[in-house]
């Protein structure tokens, strides 16, 4: 997992000049739904408030890397390795999902406007928590989806 500010994605070699250009043009106001941005690499674009803790899982994927990135409200995203992880849902190859019992966390990253967290294939995340117990947040998210193969 790679946790940073925004203005450093560049310097991930992964992150292609066409995904740059697609996220230096969002704002709250772009419209949800699921964006295309070039061959198997495209982006969804939704909004939810958060959860509380007991109510998120984690999960992983194995075809997509995935870029997640606020563009309102404040969440918190717990992560673990997978290799630690009791599966819940076996991996639906259709949506690219897992889903884990777990609950224990190695750590936790609150995403905000200005930065944002990649996630790899071993890379459990349980994101959509509130970032504090008692605060439930409006979020608008994107998670730029960019493919392993």
């Amino acid at each position: 997992m790679i946790f940073d500010k925004i203005e450093n994605l560049k310097n991930y070699n992964l992150v292609s000049e066409k995904v740059l250009e697609f996220l230096t043009n969002l704002d709250e106001k772009t419209p949800l739904g699921r964006v295309e941005i070039e061959g198997k690499t495209y982006a969804n674009i939704e909004e939810y408030n958060t959860k509380s803790h007991e109510n998120c899982f984690f999960e992983a994927h194995k075809k997509y890397i995935d870029i997640q990135i606020l563009l309102k409200g404040r969440e918190r995203l717990d992560f673990r390795n997978i290799n630690r992880l009791t599966v819940k849902d076996e991996y639906n190859p259709e949506k690219d999902i897992v889903f884990y019992s777990d609950k224990e966390t190695e750590g936790s990253i609150f995403l905000q406007n200005g930065n944002f967290a990649m996630l790899f294939p071993q890379d459990a995340h349980r994101p959509q928590m509130n970032a504090s117990p008692e605060v439930c947040d409006f979020v608008k998210k994107v998670v730029v989806k960019i493919a392993i193969d």
